[in-house]
């Protein structure tokens, strides 16, 4: 690979974040059907995904990574969709995992998964070069988790998977958990129960206005401040200092040493003040914000005659015209979390 104007200034969006993590959409489809995601009555048998022409191949993602690695990027996420029902994904991860940032270093290759394909698949991510990995996972009983993922799996062969992938060296585990009033909210001390002394680290979400087929509404948000109330009452927490400049998630310790959680507090608190991520889509285009309604077409560059430092230029230019603050413009139209009305590109095309 190329090294593409390494000695260039890192670059900066107009509201002065810099660009750091790259969240690539390896696939729109999905092997579950989750109410707040790909709900069934939308994304049901007869919707069209993207025939595989139009999919971004391998060798064009991972020239796209060297380019956004020469600029600054240090961290590449892996999304859907499900990444995993991308057939040889190991091959992409491996691939990735050969590139440099521009200091020289790996790059930090995580996924996220809904952990069905886990158990089989975990040590081929492993020996790949797969990072870091973030499950999935709204709720421990049975019944609450089909009703939400809308599917036949069983909670059992996801945990199956996350406990495979401990075995095989993945650590710290992250599971998402995103909450939903009248839906799951009563899965969250469960949750804490079973992950205590695991080392895995829970990470609860606010439920959030992304896409426009997954029927959100105000009332069905079970807030951070009633998360973290509902896990004080039972297991003492304290905060704890961030890993990073422009982590999503507030971490906090349960106070008897036995575990760590995340809340992200997607809808009640505004969160675009330091976000340093950029989204590529399935089909190669980019998008500057998970709340977007349009993005900037890659792909006929990429497959046409353009050089890296025609490419390079197309994606300095996105991102340092960026100046998107989706969720700080929700809350200063009313003073509340309300949803700002408009068309938002649906996260299983650009990866949450």
């Amino acid at each position: 690979m190329t090294d593409v104007n390494a000695s260039a200034a890192f670059i900066t969006d107009s509201l002065q974040r810099p660009l750091r993590d790259l969240r690539i959409s390896v696939t729109d489809r999905c092997n579950l059907r989750c109410t707040y995601c790909m709900p069934r009555e939308v994304f049901g048998k007869d919707f069209v995904f993207l025939p595989r022409a139009k999919l971004l191949s391998f060798e064009e993602i991972v020239r796209l990574a060297n380019i956004f690695l020469q600029l600054g990027v240090h961290k590449l996420r892996l999304t859907g969709g499900e990444p995993m029902m991308r057939h040889g994904i190991e091959h992409l991860i491996g691939a990735l995992a050969g590139l440099r940032t521009r200091e020289g270093q790996p790059p930090e290759i995580a996924m996220t998964t809904n952990g069905v394909l886990l158990p089989r698949k975990a040590q081929a991510l492993k020996d790949a070069g797969l990072t870091r990995l973030t499950v999935s996972l709204d709720a421990l009983s049975e019944q609450t988790f089909r009703l939400m993922s809308d599917t036949e799996e069983s909670v059992t062969t996801v945990l199956d998977g996350i406990a495979k992938a401990q075995a095989v060296g993945f650590a710290p585990i992250k599971v998402n958990v995103v909450v939903k009033r009248g839906a799951n909210e009563h899965e969250i001390l469960p949750l804490i129960r079973h992950f205590r002394h695991t080392g895995v680290i829970l990470r609860f979400i606010e439920f959030m206005d992304v896409g426009s087929s997954n029927g959100w509404r105000m009332d069905d948000i079970v807030t951070a401040h009633e998360i973290l109330a509902t896990i004080n009452r039972h297991y003492p927490i304290h905060p704890v200092d961030a890993n990073y400049s422009g982590e999503v998630a507030k971490r906090w310790v349960l106070s008897d040493g036995s575990g760590e959680i995340g809340v992200i507090a997607s809808v009640t608190q505004a969160f675009c003040g330091d976000c340093s991520r950029i989204r590529l889509s399935t089909d190669g285009k980019l998008f500057t914000c998970l709340f977007a309604n349009s993005g900037v077409d890659l792909r006929d560059a990429l497959r046409g005659d353009a050089s890296d430092e025609d490419l390079r230029n197309r994606i300095v230019d996105t991102w340092t015209r960026r100046g998107d603050k989706y969720s700080l413009i929700r809350h200063a139209a009313t003073g509340l979390a309300t949803t700002v009305p408009r068309k938002k590109i649906e996260m299983s095309y650009i990866g949450g």
